[in-house]
């Protein structure tokens, strides 16, 4: 199964966000974070959260950059445990079967936007629309185009 990792390549996330990601560390979306949230008020380091930030299973710090890899059966079961355990300690969940149920709802979403190759670098952009979250994640390539005077390192499409 193909799962988003937390990958950094400069150290930008430690300014942008308040807690960072740690790199290798399992991801997902995360925008359960905000449904609280009064998102028109958010300034500074928690509006970037929101606006681009993927949220780290074991750090549960923000990372601007996700890399599609493999995950194993057990690493992903661990990510949906400390999942439901975040849940039940910081959002409140009744109990423990309905903070897994939200895990696991969480994990499937993560696992599924990593239909791309391994490696493949996923960015989020996150808005409020009609009052509704919304989430677009855009794939992060290499452009393919050799025109050196204007050859950027790293170019974004839509993903879906």
């Amino acid at each position: 199964m193909r799962f988003p990792r937390v990958i950094r390549l400069d150290e930008s996330d430690r300014q942008v966000y308040d807690a960072p990601a740690t790199p290798g560390e399992w991801a997902v979306p995360g925008a359960f974070a905000f449904l609280e949230a009064d998102v028109g008020r958010l300034g500074g380091k928690a509006r970037a959260a929101f606006r681009h930030g993927f949220l780290g299973s074991e750090s549960f710090g923000w990372s601007t950059l996700v890399a599609v890899d493999e995950i194993g059966a057990e690493e992903y079961q661990a990510v949906i445990e400390r999942l439901a355990d975040h849940f039940i300690r910081h959002y409140g969940a009744p109990d423990r079967a309905a903070a897994l149920t939200a895990a696991r709802a969480e994990a499937e979403f993560a696992a599924g936007i990593c239909d791309h190759e391994i490696h493949t670098l996923l960015a989020l952009e996150r808005t409020i629309e009609d009052g509704a979250v919304v989430e677009r994640f855009r794939v992060v390539r290499p452009p393919s185009a050799m025109d050196h005077d204007r050859v950027r390192l790293w170019a974004v499409e839509d993903a879906r």
